[in-house]
């Protein structure tokens, strides 16, 4: 059975950091795009950052670009997303998810995480 288990969230005050992690189980995601999304009370759920299986390549929405750094582990199975210089409007439930091998949909999700950042 396939798992993603995100942990790192919490409690920070504006202008903090935190780092995310998330662990994958079941198969190898070497070959899988990953990406961290969030979602706020009342919001849709928005990508916040991509990581290609191909290229490594990364992708940040505008809110986050230059801040959050999104990396992959694929000895280790496992993804991060460094948040730096956090704002109260990044506050939201962070989730991990992954496509199959060479997939394009994130068919594999975390649970997710709540981040809050206090002003």
């Amino acid at each position: 059975q396939v798992q993603l288990v995100e942990s790192g969230g919490g409690l920070v005050q504006a202008g903090g950091s935190l780092r995310l992690s998330c662990v994958a189980s079941g198969r190898t995601f070497s070959s899988s795009a990953v990406g961290w999304f969030r979602q706020a009370p009342g919001k849709e759920r928005e990508r916040v950052a991509a990581i290609s299986w191909s290229t490594n390549s990364t992708r940040y929405a505008d809110s986050v670009e230059g801040r959050f750094t999104a990396s992959r582990d694929n000895a280790k199975n496992t993804m991060y997303l460094q948040m730096n210089s956090l704002k109260p409007e990044d506050t939201a439930v962070y989730y991990c998810a992954a496509t199959i091998p060479g997939g394009t949909r994130y068919d594999y999700w975390g649970q997710g995480t709540q981040v809050t950042v206090s002003s």
